[in-house]
């Protein structure tokens, strides 16, 4: 078994603010392996990502780590890099030991719904596994999680388990999206999926991102866990066997199909 804390946090826009959440929800994960933060856990969304965006030594990296080493477990949390104009929006992945391991920098950006992430973030261009607490996870970022293609690849790299990381928009019918696209990736691919999302932050309502609903969702599609939209930290299980029998029933992977465009 491996143990997750999925760690559903609000956001505010000062990053030692956001720090001092981590270090507490940490606090809460007693047990856990491996714990999940959101998207843009380093501050919020808004024009101000590229005057606080930081280096992955930087300050904010630098705490989440030496807090993931004083309560031995494994970190993924949402930063912004600095970039050439723009910045990259990251996952990035931590061990027990607070080492960096990985840092998947976002591909699909949020140009939709009225938004333009385009004009403060430069995309990412690799699919990005990396093995934490033992298990081989693919790192998926928000608007990501609309495009299968992405989760395919990471399980063709090995994946064991998506972790999505998301500061979802609100609106009309938005929350049903995240719903339906997170238990998709999972039955679809037969994976386990931790999906975590930002709290709502009331004191920041007016921007609309952040709907909660971070939950843990088996490889048959089942949601094992909904935190529904309140601040909160819950530690869940992931079995393999479930995962070994999951594609017993259903070998859709197996069954693949690769299409060649012969045009």
């Amino acid at each position: 078994m491996t143990t997750i804390a999925l760690c559903q946090i609000p956001v505010a826009p000062d990053p030692a603010a956001n720090l001092k959440r981590v270090r507490e929800a940490l606090a809460r994960a007693e047990g856990a392996d491996l714990a999940i933060f959101p998207e843009a856990t380093l501050t919020r969304y808004g024009r101000r990502i590229t005057d606080l965006a930081e280096p992955l030594d930087g300050p904010f990296v630098s705490g989440v780590a030496e807090a993931a080493r004083e309560h031995r477990v494994a970190v993924i949390a949402g930063v912004f890099e600095p970039g050439d104009g723009r910045v990259h929006n990251t996952a990035v992945a931590i061990d027990a030991t607070g080492e960096v391991k990985a840092a998947y920098r976002k591909i699909h950006l949020f140009d939709s719904f009225g938004a333009r992430e385009s004009e403060l973030v430069a995309p990412g261009s690799e699919p990005t596994v990396v093995e934490l607490a033992g298990v081989r996870v693919g790192l998926i970022t928000c608007y990501d999680i609309r495009f299968p293609e992405l989760a395919r690849a990471l399980v063709d790299q090995g994946a064991e388990l998506f972790a999505v990381i998301a500061a979802w928009g609100s609106g009309p019918l938005k929350e049903d999206h995240w719903i339906t696209l997170v238990r998709a990736r999972a039955l679809e691919n037969t994976m386990w999926t931790a999906a975590v999302g930002q709290a709502p932050n009331p004191a920041e309502s007016s921007d609309g991102f952040g709907v909660g609903r971070s939950m843990l969702v088996d490889p048959l599609g089942v949601v094992r866990a909904d935190l529904g939209t309140a601040p909160g930290v819950q530690v869940v299980e992931l079995d393999p066997e479930a995962t070994a029998a999951a594609r017993t029933t259903l070998p859709c992977l197996e069954h693949r199909v690769l299409w060649v465009n012969r045009s």
